[in-house]
């Protein structure tokens, strides 16, 4: 990914809540039939390895468990995004012009190796933790158990659990850091009067 350094972001814990915050990863692998991408919610676990491991599950007819081992994917977690409009800079009026549209975003790209996981006592917790994790806002929030046993049983044989140990992750907040501060100021005023959350999360997201 090209990453200037005034957009490069290396703390690791502000790039795991990324992950936690939009945890849809496109899971991208170069296979023999060419490149393929995959869409799976994933949960990032802290490890005693500081950049942590990923989890997850796909149906066991998806051919992403049978990897190679030690191919190395690539995986991507697109955070906030939004479009940014000339008219927003406070500078437009002084600059002659001379500003142009461009696209806000914070982005993580995780490299990893997957390791599949077959018995239902390691696929189990991961899915009691996405489940915990996901139901957590509800008011009333569902459990694995709530449903019958044998119903959860047949649906583990019908899937495959994973885990991911994080080898290199490269975060890239393109927020507005190139811009004036009175540019910076205008912009985030002006996201968040679209009134979208998208919008009002990349307008937090633009340094004073």
């Amino acid at each position: 990914m090209y990453n200037p350094s005034h957009f490069e972001e290396t703390r690791i814990d502000v790039m795991h809540e990324l992950m936690r915050q939009y945890p849809l990863a496109t899971i991208i692998a170069s296979t023999a039939a060419g490149l393929v991408a995959d869409h799976i919610p994933l949960q990032v676990v802290l490890t005693d390895e500081k950049k942590g491991k990923l989890i997850g599950h796909v149906a066991r007819a998806n051919p992403l468990w049978q990897i190679d081992p030690e191919a190395e994917l690539l995986i991507v977690f697109q955070g906030a995004q939004c479009y940014i409009s000339p008219n927003w800079y406070a500078s437009k009026p002084s600059s002659g012009g001379k500003v142009v549209p461009t696209w806000n975003y914070a982005v993580v790209h995780v490299r990893g190796k997957l390791k599949a996981l077959h018995e239902a006592h390691e696929i189990l917790p991961i899915l009691n933790a996405l489940t915990q994790r996901h139901e957590s806002s509800q008011a009333h929030p569902w459990s694995v158990n709530d449903a019958p046993p044998d119903y959860i049983e047949k649906l583990l044989s019908a899937i495959v659990g994973f885990e991911i140990d994080i080898t290199h992750m490269q975060g890239k907040w393109k927020v507005s850091q190139n811009r004036l501060e009175q540019d910076r100021t205008s912009t985030s005023a002006a996201l968040m009067q679209l009134g979208d959350t998208n919008a009002r999360v990349m307008a937090k997201l633009i340094p004073d």
